[in-house]
């Protein structure tokens, strides 16, 4: 999946970022866990489109659903 995600040593310290960005995947969670929209969260990251938000949003729900531990 990974078309929005991205991890490399030399950005960030390969901490995932939106890619073609320096915007820290976990600094738009951290704004959804303080009550940010999607709106919000364009406003303070103009560069990034609404649907691109909401489908990195989408691949780290994914990312983090398919690492669950399964239970039987």
């Amino acid at each position: 999946m990974n078309k929005y995600i991205v991890s490399h040593p030399k950005i960030l310290g390969g901490k995932p970022v939106v890619k073609g960005t320096r915007i820290p995947i976990d600094q738009i969670l951290f704004l959804l866990k303080d009550g940010f929209t999607v709106d919000a969260i364009n406003e303070q990251y103009p560069q990034l489109n609404k649907q691109t938000i909401e489908r990195v949003i989408d691949e780290a729900a994914h990312v983090i659903n398919s690492n669950a531990p399964q239970t039987v």
